[in-house]
């Protein structure tokens, strides 16, 4: 107790001692915030540069870049811009992978290379190309994510490790329900799904 005691005595004691220092330099009592404000206020009352921050008599500007405004392209007669969807570009698949094989595949049926675009960009949405992707939430399964998998039988039976056999399906299946791969990646686009 007597330890507490000396403790507080010798803590507070120089705090309210009178000092000739102390008494010299009374400020009237004020919150930091308002003292913050009111060097502020001061600084720019005595700065002709409002806009502008300064350390040591050098004063920077402060550039803010404007955001641009987006200029308005002319919509072709005959289409609207809400029904335009983005149409992804040509790229020659590598020799002996499965968008090779997807690509002969594709030239047979007549298709163009901007359906060959629309396949790629649809499969690897959907599973990267890799046989055997699987959704587990849903069941789909392989290259074009058949729903089930083993509607692939169809077209082979190693549905569940060929990647031709599972692209012969895919196109098969995206020739029937949506006339091209490009109609299949337009309805994917705007529901999520083919």
């Amino acid at each position: 107790m007597l330890a507490v005691l000396g403790f507080a005595v010798a803590y507070i004691g120089p705090l309210t001692a009178s000092t000739p220092q102390a008494q010299a330099a009374e400020v009237a009592p004020i919150s930091l915030y308002a003292s913050t404000i009111a060097d502020a206020q001061a600084y720019l009352a005595a700065s002709d540069q409002t806009t502008g921050l300064g350390r040591d008599g050098v004063v920077y500007s402060v550039y803010v870049t404007p955001k641009p405004t987006p200029t308005p392209s002319a919509t072709p007669k005959g289409s609207s811009a809400s029904t335009s969807t983005w149409s992804p570009p040509f790229v020659a698949p590598d020799p002996g992978t499965a968008q090779a094989i997807a690509y002969g595949m594709v030239q047979q049926r007549g298709w163009g290379d901007d359906q060959f675009a629309c396949l790629v960009a649809l499969w690897n949405k959907e599973s990267g190309w890799r046989v055997g992707a699987y959704n587990a939430g849903s069941g789909a399964y392989g290259i074009p994510q058949a729903l089930p998998g083993s509607k692939m039988g169809s077209a082979g039976a190693d549905w569940e490790t060929n990647p031709a056999t599972q692209i012969a399906w895919g196109l098969g299946y995206i020739g029937g329900r949506y006339d091209s791969p490009c109609g299949a990646w337009s309805h994917s686009q705007s529901t999520g799904w083919y």
